[in-house]
């Protein structure tokens, strides 16, 4: 997984992993989620990993539009 950028210093986000049509993601308390097209949709993959990338913004994004629409909890 690759340490989230975290550019404003507030983030519930630790970490990330994404690829083809999935985006895992670590939270502060350690627990992983699996997000995918199919259980999250296309359109919110997409979204989470350019703010993913961007470092800013995941958590917030996760908690107002997918909190549970994740494929799994690793």
């Amino acid at each position: 997984m690759k340490r989230y950028r975290n550019l404003d210093g507030h983030s519930g986000v630790t970490a990330y992993e994404s690829g083809d049509g999935f985006i895992r993601i670590r939270f502060v308390n350690g627990d992983v989620y699996e997000y995918t097209d199919k259980a999250t949709g296309r359109e919110h993959i997409a979204n989470m990993q350019k703010l993913a990338q961007a470092g800013l913004g995941l958590s917030t994004y996760v908690s107002r539009f997918v909190h549970d629409d994740y494929a799994r909890k690793l």
